[in-house]
Order: C-alpha cells, then structure tokens, then sequence
C-alpha cells in the first residue's frame, strides 16, 4: 500500500489525474495513509463521490467501518462491496485509477479481473525467497487472468546508514531482479528501507510529498516514471495489434 500510495502522489506531481481504490476489504489503510482534505459523500442519485486529498481521488472501505472494527465477511459480501467501488462511484476523468489489491489470489482479485478493465498490474515484493514465492503466484494468476504484468517492483531493498554510508542487504539483495528475469517481466527498480516511509504512512503523509528529495522519495519517482512508460508501450502494442487484427479482418 504505501508504493501504491506514493506512486500515485508521484504521477498526481507529475500532472497526471489520479485515483486510488482500495481493493483490501479485510485491511484497509489508504484513509490512514493519505490526509482526507474531503471525506466521501453520496451524491443525489445515491452514488458515492470519492474522497480527496493532495489531489488524489480515492476510496476505501475504511471509511465505512470503524478502525477497530474487523470486517467479517464471507466471499460474496466481499465481492459486492468491490463491485461497488466499480461501478457505484463517481470517478472524475482520470489518467490512472490505481487498484490496491490485497494479498492473495481469492475472491477480490477474481472479481477486479471479471468486472474491471485492468490494464496493467505491477507486483511488490521484498528481496527474500519467501516473498518471491507469493510473486511467482501473483504472476500466474495474472496470467491466467490475461491482464499483464507491467513489471516487478522491490520494496525494503537495502539500507544506508546514517554514519557510514554502507548499504547493508537486511533482507537479502537481488531477488525482485533475479525473479523478473526469470518470469521475463520488467525489473521496475528498488524502493531502499526508509523510516520515514513507515512514518509518513502513519502520519498520512506520503514521503514523495514531505521529503521529495530524500532516497526513498526519488526512487518512488522513478518507479512512477517506468511505470508510465510501461503503460504506454503497452498501449502502443495494444494499438498495432488491433490494427493488424482488422486489417486481417477485412482481407
């Protein structure tokens, strides 16, 4: 959540109109990570108006439900809510509606790939094997989904002390890298551990925001960067084979 965060106030600085929907019924955290200039309404017609705030749309079931209250919910509830945030909300013209998906490859994912046109999915892993397993899932049900994996994003990747300025490897080093190349997807870069990216998120205030030139901040910028840039290939590819596809269509 928090690259999902900073990577949308990255593209917002950049000019771009974004909104996030938080897709994690269970553990929702985008209301906490972002500072609510204006908390979602219903408009006349009973449709829901996204919140804003730093220039972000977004919306989240953590607005419904007390913070200390878990939402108990069986699969179909779950799905509906999704539904919901697809279909019930008044999103403004948007350049990019980025969807939070929660761990996992059940119900929520199932129900985003039925009823949403996703067009790209970017996966988030820190550098240990454990992490990478869940990866490789997360590929395959995309996969098996046909939405595309626009490329691999390693988050925790090191750290830079403040004394000695050595880069120390606390989780391991390498496996975002090492696990794009071998599912042949991008390597999108690395996000360094931060405490200020823990703070932020706590505090609701996004490091590419507070501290835009700090380590973290820039390699947020970057990775917002590559994945525009991923995008764009991708509608560039999408665009010839349509092309091609009525061309052959036609003969």
């Amino acid at each position: 959540t928090p690259t999902a965060v900073n990577l949308a106030v990255a593209l917002q600085q950049s000019g771009a109109r974004v909104g996030i929907l938080d897709a994690d019924i269970y553990g929702p955290s985008i209301p906490t990570m972002l500072p609510v200039e204006q908390p979602p309404t219903v408009s006349e017609d009973q449709r829901l108006n996204p919140a804003i705030g730093l220039g972000l749309h977004f919306i989240s079931i953590g607005f419904f439900i007390p913070a200390d209250r878990a939402a108990i919910l069986r699969g179909p509830l779950v799905s509906g809510y999704i539904s919901q945030f697809i279909s019930n909300v008044n999103w403004p013209e948007l350049d990019y509606l980025i969807v939070d998906y929660p761990p996992g490859t059940g119900d929520i994912q199932l129900t985003l790939s039925q009823q949403a046109p996703i067009t790209g999915a970017v996966v988030v892993t820190t550098p240990q094997d454990i992490s990478l397993i869940d990866v490789r899932k997360a590929i395959s049900m995309f996969e098996t989904t046909k939405i595309p994996v626009l490329g691999i994003i390693e988050t925790m990747s090191y750290f830079i002390c403040d004394q000695c300025q050595k880069r120390h490897n606390i989780f391991r080093t390498g496996g975002g890298e090492r696990m794009a190349h071998a599912v042949g997807v991008p390597f999108l870069g690395a996000v360094p551990i931060d405490p200020l990216v823990a703070e932020g998120s706590d505090l609701g205030r996004p490091i590419v925001s507070t501290h835009p030139e700090c380590p973290a901040a820039r390699a947020y910028r970057e990775l917002a960067g590559a994945v525009a840039a991923q995008l764009s290939v991708l509608n560039v590819e999408r665009g010839a084979y349509l092309e091609n596809f009525s061309l052959t269509w036609k003969q």
